[in-house]
């Protein structure tokens, strides 16, 4: 996808997500963002995911798939929410903070992926490109692009969303659900913090 961000935005964001993870994870709570003084493209509505990695292990990612408030707020709430609200995780340690890599993932609106059966479903998904959230009834859940390294294959993609909705895993196999996908601008902070 084309990039929405410039450089220096993206800088920003991690700057502002780490400022978030030192500072929420110290106790104090986070200072009111200064909305006026950021680029126009980060006072827009966005939604996005922060995740962040400890000597490449996942330990901490929360997100929205809506946007409700200005990207950079989105950022800066969703670093601390990965540090401190993963349930999968023990909360992020003071000590733990200089050590974490944070990823931040802008994602563009979700759109219903139309289909008429369940066998041509994986050939629908494009590998790496696509984000897809799987919905049945009340229950959801989202995989990221990145998913798909470890995951590369459509079928054993859609068996892990299943599995982390709570269901079956082969339930996309026989039961046609409601599928969206999106795609996401990532940005890792060693990749911008250090460069001018």
């Amino acid at each position: 996808m084309n990039e929405r961000f410039t450089h220096d935005e993206k800088r920003l964001l991690l700057a502002l997500a780490r400022r978030a993870l030192v500072e929420g994870v110290g106790g104090a709570r986070l200072q009111p963002l200064d909305l006026e003084s950021l680029p126009e493209t980060l006072r827009q509505h966005g939604a996005s995911f922060v995740t962040l990695t400890s000597q490449g292990e996942l330990r901490g990612c929360v997100g929205t798939l809506e946007a409700y408030q200005s990207l950079a707020e989105d950022v800066r709430e969703h670093a601390l929410a990965a540090a401190l609200n993963d349930y999968r995780f023990p909360p992020v340690r003071q000590e733990e903070v200089a050590g974490l890599e944070i990823e931040v993932s802008c994602l563009t609106p979700p759109r219903e992926l139309e289909y008429e059966t369940t066998d041509e479903l994986p050939s629908l998904l494009r590998p790496g490109v696509d984000g897809v959230i799987l919905y049945d009834d009340l229950r959801r859940a989202t995989f990221l692009p990145q998913v798909w390294e470890k995951l590369p294959e459509p079928a054993q993609f859609l068996d892990h969303l299943c599995a982390k909705m709570g269901v079956e895993a082969n339930l996309w196999r026989y039961k046609k659900l409601r599928i969206l996908t999106y795609q996401v601008e990532e940005f890792h902070e060693g990749d911008y913090l250090n460069s001018k």
